[in-house]
């Protein structure tokens, strides 16, 4: 399966690594699955981690800069 929209440019603009990307759209994903509030009124994927990665794309989703630096 190959990703074309978001782009994999768009995406990265977002998160400082291919690593972080996907931690986070599956990390995301699980979230959404659970039944947390989406964050956009339309999307174009039926799939969580479309969804997912939709929110990350459009900035609504980010990686947490507090728990990002307790880790270090």
């Amino acid at each position: 399966m190959r990703i074309t929209y978001p782009s994999i440019d768009k995406l990265l603009a977002r998160v400082d690594s291919r690593y972080s990307l996907s931690v986070l759209a599956a990390k995301r994903a699980h979230e959404l699955q659970a039944g947390d509030p989406e964050a956009l009124l339309k999307y174009k994927s039926s799939k969580a981690v479309g969804r997912a990665l939709e929110e990350i794309a459009a900035g609504r989703v980010t990686i947490d800069p507090e728990h990002h630096a307790s880790l270090d």
